[in-house]
């Protein structure tokens, strides 16, 4: 039968009604980091193209990736790759049909925010 109130109503929670979570905005943001980081390897073939079509263009690429712009896009796609790895993990441990209470999904979700930074800092500094 159909619903005569449909219009009346939303038809599943809206971004007005729901209150994100620190585990559903941590969940899709490794979706987010993920396809930001074909973004990331897109600019490192980029930059392989470069060497390979001769010095002047290559010059001018690495210019810009040796930049402080490409060295912030650079750390930002290695704090990705340290975020995406992190909450890889942690899906990895719920498929164990383990850490689904909230106190326990909340550390896990504040251990891959905090534990990305961390390790994209030392990777970094070791790098």
């Amino acid at each position: 039968m159909a619903d005569v109130n449909r219009g009346n109503r939303p038809l599943s929670p809206h971004l007005q009604v729901y209150r994100p979570q620190l585990t559903s905005v941590t969940s899709i943001f490794a979706r987010v980091t993920g396809v930001a980081l074909l973004g990331a390897a897109a600019l490192v073939v980029w930059w392989f193209l470069a060497a390979s079509a001769g010095p002047k263009y290559f010059d001018l690429v690495n210019g810009i990736m040796t930049s402080w712009f490409g060295d912030l896009v650079m750390f930002a796609a290695l704090w990705a790759v340290c975020y995406h790895f992190l909450s890889g993990l942690r899906h990895l441990y719920w498929d164990t049909g383990r850490g689904f209470e909230l106190e326990t999904a909340q550390k896990l979700g504040w251990a891959v925010v905090i534990g990305s930074v961390v390790l994209a800092v030392l990777v970094a500094l070791v790098l």
